[in-house]
């Protein structure tokens, strides 16, 4: 599948289209000829700094300076310059940082002109085609897609060639305190994790990240005790109930203990509460009869 198709003329421009008669190292340009390939310095070669990959996992980089000391640099950094001797990476960081464990002096390059939001762009582009983004590293890159060229998230869907929900469930984990972020930047838990604590209240958000890290939740389970809290909030939002409240007294006359009647229409909850196993004991005995 074309990965680039909703791209947009912008992107289409920068990113190599090959045909069947080309190597996967020879980048072509808009017009279909071979791209100049250069061995630029990697001493003369700097990060761009809205690079949306944030955390770069040292056991992969260790792995791909294997292959590079092996094989080589397969597939070219794409760059612009900074100056008649420097250079910012548009894409390739991962490749970059690998060359320089691998001790290669040089890299093979492409060296074009693209404005600023290009350079973003490409860069969130290369990142998700060749290897996934963590979901907090691909949130952050689409608020500042967003902010920085005024994009809404249905311009920025068509750029990216993707759903626009897709876009707004991911972005909603910004929406989380920085606990969350935290344990997603790590890979602690899931984007489908992180997306039902951003429905909840923040002083919950902490309660449940901490059962989830303990007990090893899954999304399902997650969810489900969003729900049970996001109901809980919503029966002590409700208008006193004259009658409800009537019968709550006479059940704690009853039972000698606190009670909670909760009613919303037809449908609610009744919590009777005990606090010694010898209450216990006397409102089960209570219940049977």
């Amino acid at each position: 599948m074309n990965k680039t198709s909703g791209l947009g003329r912008g992107l289409d421009s920068l990113i190599p289209q090959k045909s069947k008669s080309l190597q996967a190292d020879e980048p072509t340009s808009q017009s279909g000829d071979k791209e100049k390939i250069s061995e630029i310095p990697v001493e003369n070669i700097f990060p761009n700094p809205n690079q949306p990959r944030q955390n770069f996992d040292q056991a992969s980089l260790d792995e791909l300076a294997d292959s590079i000391k092996e094989h080589g640099i397969i597939q070219p950094l794409i760059l612009v310059r900074m100056n008649d001797r420097e250079f910012q990476i548009v894409a390739g960081e991962r490749r970059w940082r690998a060359a320089k464990s691998a001790g290669l002096k040089t890299v093979p390059a492409v060296v074009r002109d693209v404005n600023e939001q290009k350079k973003l762009e490409l860069a969130l582009i290369e990142n998700i085609q060749r290897k996934n983004l963590n979901p907090l590293e691909a949130a952050l890159a689409y608020r500042k897609l967003m902010e920085e060229f005024n994009l809404n998230q249905g311009e920025l869907a068509k750029r990216l060639g993707k759903d626009q929900s897709a876009i707004s469930n991911t972005m909603r984990i910004l929406n989380t305190i920085p606990q969350v972020k935290e344990a997603v930047m790590a890979d602690r838990i899931s984007e489908g994790h992180a997306r039902v604590l951003a429905g909840l209240p923040e002083e919950d958000q902490i309660n449940v990240l901490n059962q989830i890290l303990a007990e090893k939740w899954n999304v399902r389970q997650t969810e489900k005790a969003g729900r049970g809290i996001v109901m809980k909030k919503q029966l002590r939002k409700i208008p006193s109930d004259p009658e409800a409240r009537a019968k709550e007294e006479e059940l704690q006359d009853y039972f000698g203990t606190k009670v909670d009647v909760r009613k919303i229409g037809g449908a609610g909850q009744i919590v009777i509460k005990f606090f010694s196993n010898e209450e216990y004991q006397d409102i089960l005995k209570k219940l049977m009869k």
